[in-house]
Formats: C-alpha cells, structure tokens, sequence
C-alpha cells in the first residue's frame, strides 16, 4: 500500500513544477530553471499485462540548455528489485519519447538513501550495458532549516527538506520554522504546504507536533488539516461535557461513584455511548447500573 510520505515526497514536485532546479542546486547538479514543465502520464503499462508506474513524471523544456524527462521516484527503504524497474522506466521514456531521460529518488532516512546511490548495472561486471545511478534527495543532503527567514525564501524546498528530515532530531525546530514562515502567507499558498507537511511525516510522532503547530501558530487557516484538528477539538470538548455531566447526575442524586467507573467515563469516546449513560443515569440505583448489558 502507497504511504502518505511516499504520496507527499513526490507529489511535491507537481505541485511546484520547478522545484526539481532549486533541489539540483542543492545536490551539486545545478540544472538550470527550464523555460516550462509539462506533468506527463506517470502510467508505463505497455500492451502485455504487466502494469508499470513511475511516482511523477516531468518534461523539463529549455531552448538553451535541452529539453529532458524527470522521473521522480519516492522510496521508503531498501527494495532490491526496485534497480530493475528503475531501469525498465528510464529505458522505456528514453524510447518513447526520444528525450534524456533523468531519475531523481526521494528518501527519508540515511539507509536508504546510501543504497539507492550505489549504481546498479543491469549486465555483468565485464558488461555494464545499461547502468542506473539516480540522484537521490535525502536527509544526507538535504538542508535542515531552522531558521523561518529561510524557510520563507523558498517554502516549497523547505517543505521538501522537511518531509525529508521527518526522523531527524531536529525536526521540531524545523516544523516550527516553517509554522512561522506560513503565518504572513495568503492561504492559496499555506494550505498544500500545510498538508503536503503533515502528508509527508505519515505516523511518526513528529505529524502530532506539527498538527499542534498548525492548531495554534496557524489557527486562523482553514485547510483540510486545520479544519480536521478543530472536529477533533469540537468533539473532545463534548465528550468532555457528556463525562462531566454523567458524574454530576450522579452524584447529585447521591449515588457513589467509585474509581473504576469514574475512570471509565473518562476513557470514554463514543458520544452516543455517553449519551446513553446520561439518560440511564437519571433512574440508576448504583453508578455501575448505567453499563447494564454492556
């Protein structure tokens, strides 16, 4: 199953279709900035059976420098067969649409980006017929930006090396940076930064601390992410209210409520179960009776 980081380290360069310059600077290439980009089918399949995708595809075109395909490929960790198609989607650009054909991998942790730079030959050592050597983007070069002035010179390269630093020690200073580079941004620009973040650091712990930043440096935004972590507020607060009410009810009518059932009232997250509580707590004899055949 395609992960949300995979999606998000990708899926970046279609949303800024000239970042791919701006990261080549980065890594030593220094590809100049193309006259346009053209987000090209990502689907290799051919006639046979075999369906075959690249993760974006770009055509860079430059009437002083030349015109070539980018193939972007978003990888989580260490596949040995991941050569072999790599290979397959570079030979294959190459032949239909007669232009260089570039691969540029995106990683997020060292293991990973160390194997995906070894080139690998599809011949025997004596034949190296066809060799792949991607660029790879990964937190072994990337920047780490803590600084929000220079995060705010470029957000879409700072978004980029953030998801690719997701597991770095300092990925609070660096979320934290970018939250308060996106306050003075109009939200046409903030919002797919926004959830392009929190696409990118998947179920590491780093994605609550930037939901955190994103409730308070970035509470007047009305992204998806934004508007998800206020439901979850709105909802927290009336499962509080429900857990709150029940107890009073109770101890009003003068019923004594043990530890067990106080901490299960807490635990609870189901407003309708609460609600069902409530009603049922109005007529109980003991506070344990307002779980009857549950």
């Amino acid at each position: 199953m395609v992960s949300s980081p995979h999606e998000a380290m990708h899926r970046i360069f279609q949303h800024d279709t000239k970042l791919f310059s701006r990261v080549s600077k980065v890594l030593g290439c220094d590809i100049p900035v193309p006259d346009s980009v053209t987000i090209l089918p990502t689907d290799l399949t051919e006639t046979g059976p075999v369906e075959r995708r690249v993760d974006t595809l770009l055509r860079l075109d430059s009437a002083e420098h030349g015109d070539f395909l980018l193939a972007i490929e978003a990888q989580g960790n260490k596949n040995l067969a991941k050569p072999a198609s790599w290979a397959y989607y570079t030979a294959y650009l190459w032949s239909k649409y007669r232009l260089p054909t570039a691969l540029m991998v995106v990683v997020q942790d060292h293991a990973t980006a160390a194997w995906a730079q070894q080139p690998v030959a599809s011949g025997p050592p004596q034949l190296p017929t066809l060799t792949i050597r991607p660029l790879v983007a990964g937190p072994h070069n990337m920047p780490v930006i803590t600084d929000p002035a220079e995060a705010g010179e470029d957000l879409v390269l700072a978004t980029l090396a953030a998801i690719t630093h997701a597991g770095d020690p300092a990925i609070g200073d660096i979320l934290k940076a970018l939250s308060t580079a996106l306050r003075d941004q109009p939200e046409v620009v903030a919002d797919p930064i926004i959830e392009l973040i929190a696409q990118g650091l998947g179920k590491r712990s780093a994605n609550k601390l930037w939901r955190n930043l994103v409730a308070v440096d970035l509470s007047f935004y009305k992204s998806d992410l934004a508007e998800e972590i206020r439901d979850e507020g709105r909802a927290e607060g009336s499962v509080n209210t429900y857990g709150t009410v029940i107890l009073t009810v109770l101890e009003q009518r003068g019923i004594d409520v043990p530890a067990d059932v106080r901490e299960r009232i807490a635990e609870c997250r189901d407003l309708g179960l609460l609600h069902t509580w409530l009603v049922r707590a109005a007529t109980a004899l003991s506070a344990a009776e307002i779980f009857a055949d549950e």
